[in-house]
């Protein structure tokens, strides 16, 4: 059973993320991503998984050496953690923090495992790269570019998605697999 975060004795183990200041509209990534909307969301995680309960004061920028900032967007299109291969291994090689990838990254992330696994096509990070360029869509986000003279590879996944960027919430680090290993900025 996945759980909250329960008071500790060593206040530097419990410190609470901090925002970076890096947003350009801080108000607008404020936490909107209420205890009952994570709680639907549980079972994408292990059980032994510690949530910290909902704060409207956060920001998706926060930061911890305790915890992680995870996007609602990937668990709502219908992946669990740990992610797939393909999928961590684009978060390993970029570095990015799963918070900064848009809507549509994680769309198209999930299609092409989608067909790694019900296809058997094997698909590689080196492939992606000659499918998309990866660009900045400021504040620190991330999308999918299409390259030069190319139509978009996989259609309808440009779909802009409203108050994605307010849907977030956070994960104790040593809570999950290689959590101490997950970028912390």
């Amino acid at each position: 059973m996945s759980t909250r975060s329960s008071p500790s004795k060593d206040p530097k183990k419990e410190s609470p993320p901090k925002s970076q200041g890096i947003t350009k509209n801080p108000s607008m990534e404020l936490c909107r991503f209420t205890d009952p909307e994570i709680d639907r969301l549980r079972h994408c995680f292990p059980e032994c998984t510690i949530f910290i309960p909902f704060d409207s004061s956060m920001k998706s920028d926060c930061i911890s050496d305790v915890w992680i900032t995870f996007p609602a967007i990937p668990f709502h299109i219908g992946f669990t953690y740990p992610f797939p291969f393909l999928t961590q291994s684009f978060f390993t090689l970029t570095g990015l923090c799963y918070i900064q990838a848009m809507s549509m990254v994680w769309r198209v992330l999930y299609t092409l495992e989608h067909m790694v696994e019900r296809k058997g096509i094997d698909i590689s990070l080196s492939e992606l790269s000659q499918l998309y360029n990866l660009v900045s869509h400021g504040s620190h986000r991330f999308l999918f570019k299409s390259k030069p003279r190319q139509a978009h590879p996989i259609v309808k996944t440009t779909k802009n998605d409203s108050n994605w960027r307010n849907q977030f919430f956070f994960v104790r680090r040593d809570s999950i697999l290689n959590g101490s290993h997950l970028p912390k900025k």
